[in-house]
């Protein structure tokens, strides 16, 4: 349903084509480089953390550490997003994560490597803070990169844009984390620390050639244009029925992500070493480029809600099943198979904000998303090292866990992580038959179904049909004496 008061047509932007869709494409190549870079380095952390501290705890500060500043900084995204134009908000981006790594590489050759590897010391959370900083700041291009799938892609194609976003995050997946395990394996992490600052001035040096058409900026009415502002995001949401309600179950969702996040990698690097890892995590990573091609090609369907709930229901099924056994075959294929999920459950949410909140708003939408959904990994990263550490690992390697559990999860040892994993999985499985039968699950689709895509002609036509016809006939007064102003600007105005 269409709230009258915020109208889903853009009085600045021109409705999208095929050619503001190459410029679509341009942006995504860009942005496989930008992410192949952040991913590369971050990846190289985590490895490289756990391997030369040999703690869980350490890795799950780190992972927790990103996402909090994630959710920290993702309404502050938002609002510079809708005030500024995208590609500049993409510079940014890449100069503020190309400072921060020159001053990592600065710290590296500053200290001997020993210092920097004693994670009880300050230099160690320095290095690794420094690092985390310049990938937090990538997400201010990835906020950005949503709103453009509205702002060049025309309507009927959003859904399986937001796929290719899917699968250019999973080419850059697969080719870091193969990189990255050979990188600290090989090389060190003096290197790898070189190479991603030679690859983000790459980046940063293509990003100035990208065209991004945007006629000027779409400000919020009722924020003004005169400076960042944070007012619109919460109405924005609190205006779609349901839409606050899907925020909250991905941040319950989150909460099992976080344990995902926090010890994945761990138990990889137990049955693997850390060139293998590497290796297979870029095998692997192939699903998301499968799961990701797949919405591109076929789309979401006619309700990406439920199409999300779906989604997660075998997200849970999943991980109560693929870490059963400490067999390598099975971690493998079950990381395949959730890296496939993925990118489809990604794509539905960002298509349902497309669709039911205005452009102008969008950027903080998804901030505010962002710092939702995003606060609530860390807190299930800081729970689960600490847990899993000093509780779940040490009881299942002794004799009453074996015994008391070694029917269902086998032995070996990471069997207090599979322990960790099924617990979780569990949980997701409850939450996702609650959202299930949830009246806001209804009520969202119904939403998503009524609602006119923003910056599409229904959504022009639909705009249209609500202006009066004196407020027309001003609008079309003001277009003769200033030139310069198209129609659909005075359309624009008059519905502000």
């Amino acid at each position: 349903m269409t709230d009258k008061t915020t109208p889903p047509a853009l009085p600045h932007q021109a409705v999208p084509t095929l050619a503001t869709l190459r410029s679509f494409y341009q942006v995504l190549v860009n942005t496989l480089i930008a992410n192949v870079t952040t991913s590369y380095l971050w990846f190289a952390l985590t490895f490289w953390a756990y391997l030369e501290t040999g703690s869980v705890l350490a890795t799950s500060i780190i992972g927790g550490s990103y996402m909090l500043l994630v959710a920290v900084f993702g309404m502050i995204f938002g609002a510079i997003v809708d005030h500024m134009k995208k590609k500049a908000v993409m510079l940014i981006s890449s100069a503020v994560t190309l400072i921060t790594y020159l001053l990592a590489g600065v710290l590296y050759l500053s200290f001997p490597e020993e210092t920097l590897v004693d994670w009880n010391g300050i230099w160690f959370w320095l290095f690794a803070g420094v690092i985390l900083v310049g990938g937090v700041v990538e997400n201010l291009r990835n906020i950005a990169l949503s709103t453009t799938v509205t702002l060049l892609v025309p309507a009927d194609r959003r859904d399986k844009a937001n796929g290719l976003v899917g699968t250019v995050q999973g080419i850059a997946f697969m080719v870091t984390s193969v990189f990255s395990g050979l990188s600290i394996g090989l090389l060190g992490m003096g290197p790898t620390v070189l190479i991603a600052i030679v690859a983000t001035a790459v980046a940063f040096a293509h990003l100035l050639f990208v065209s991004i058409p945007e006629r000027g900026i779409a400000h919020d009415p009722e924020g003004g244009a005169a400076k960042v502002n944070f007012r619109g995001a919460i109405p924005a949401v609190m205006l779609v029925p349901g839409l606050l309600a899907l925020i909250l179950f991905t941040t319950l969702n989150n909460l099992v992500g976080g344990v995902f996040m926090a010890l994945m990698d761990p138990y990889g690097l137990t049955l693997f070493s850390v060139e293998m890892w590497g290796v297979w995590l870029g095998v692997t990573s192939i699903g998301f480029i499968v799961g990701g091609g797949l919405v591109a090609k076929f789309g979401l369907g006619k309700n990406p809600v439920r199409t999300l709930l779906l989604v997660n229901i075998g997200v849970a099924l999943l991980g109560a099943t693929f870490t059963i056994r400490e067999y390598g075959w099975l971690f493998i294929v079950g990381m395949f198979i959730f890296m496939a999920i993925m990118p489809i459950a990604e794509a539905a949410e960002q298509t349902v904000i497309q669709r039911v909140v205005p452009f102008e708003k969008q950027g903080r939408v998804f901030g505010f998303a962002a710092t939702v959904e995003s606060a609530s990994t860390p807190i299930s990263a800081f729970m689960i090292g600490p847990i899993a550490e000093f509780w779940l690992i040490p009881y299942m390697e002794t004799r009453e866990g074996q015994e008391s559990l070694g029917w269902m999860l086998g032995d070996g040892d990471a069997r207090g992580i599979a322990l960790v994993f099924l617990i979780a999985s569990i949980l997701l499985l409850g939450l996702v038959i609650v959202a299930f039968a949830s009246p806001q699950y209804r009520l969202l689709s119904k939403s998503y179904a009524e609602t006119p895509a923003p910056n599409s002609e229904e959504a022009e036509a639909a705009a249209e049909a609500e202006v009066p016809s004196d407020a027309a006939e001003q609008a079309h007064d003001e277009s003769s004496v200033l030139p310069e102003a198209s129609s659909r600007a005075g359309r624009g105005e008059s519905r502000t």
